[in-house]
């Protein structure tokens, strides 16, 4: 995913943040939202077009797990 964030599909992305963030707390059509141990950015706030997630929320998530994962 941090080779190559365009092309990534939205199933794939949401089970990367579930096993992070644990499971979505609002699901609206395209949309799914995570929890996030912090208040504030970086949001972990997926969309599904088409079966992929957009390539800027594919690098806000990795920017979160990397938050996540540094301990801040």
């Amino acid at each position: 995913m941090r080779a190559h964030p365009v092309n990534v599909r939205y199933a794939d992305l949401a089970k990367v943040c579930e096993h992070y963030f644990g499971p979505p707390r609002t699901t609206r059509g395209s949309h799914a939202v995570y929890k996030t141990p912090w208040p504030g950015d970086p949001r972990v706030n997926i969309q599904n077009v088409n079966g992929r997630a957009k390539a800027y929320q594919v690098r806000q998530v990795l920017a979160a797990i990397d938050k996540k994962e540094a301990g801040t």
